[in-house]
């Protein structure tokens, strides 16, 4: 895949760009370049990249918007289950820190009742809608503890499938609590 993103400004003057694929640094190119082409990527699998500008002084700008790609899938293979166009944004409920996310069901041929959430990569809740899953988006709030302003957590979710199994994983979204949300 090739990504690109307009240049950034600094007043000490953007050395690198530092280009991140869930939150994991996986490759850098000079301040110069508007772009970068990765590969070794996965068939029929989501990927969520950000960019982050770096100074001479080494300090980086926050995040760009993340932006979700999919690669084709190999000939004959299944579409995905992945759930899509996850979006993850700060909220409070009673003074206590939410994180409020919403994503389009996979298409299953059946229901979706219940999807896994992890968090940091790790499985955090069983989220059960029941028998009929509600229409159109999905939504969740989950509560969170952030340690202190500016805590990062990494989301993300996969489809209880309707033959019992696990489905594929959502892109991932970061988001900040006390600070910017990553949304999409």
């Amino acid at each position: 895949m090739t990504l690109s993103w307009r240049r950034a400004t600094d007043d000490v003057g953007v050395t690198s760009y530092d280009i991140y694929q869930e939150d994991v640094r996986i490759h850098s190119v000079s301040g110069r370049e508007t772009g970068a082409r990765v590969t070794g990527l996965r068939p029929g699998t989501v990927y969520s990249f950000t960019v982050r500008a770096r100074d001479a002084a080494d300090n980086s700008s926050p995040d760009s918007d993340a932006v979700d790609l999919t690669t084709e899938s190999a000939p004959g293979a299944p579409a995905s289950t992945a759930p899509t166009e996850l979006s993850a944004r700060n909220g409070e409920v009673a003074g206590v820190p939410t994180v409020d996310l919403a994503w389009q069901p996979p298409d299953t041929g059946g229901p979706v009742t219940s999807y896994q959430l992890f968090l940091d990569g790790r499985l955090t809740t069983t989220i059960v809608f029941g028998a009929a899953p509600p229409p159109g988006r999905a939504s969740y709030s989950l509560t969170v503890s952030a340690e202190k302003p500016g805590t990062r957590y990494r989301l993300k979710l996969r489809a209880r499938l309707p033959d019992g199994k696990w489905g594929d994983f959502s892109a991932q979204r970061t988001v900040v609590i006390g600070g910017r949300a990553a949304t999409r």
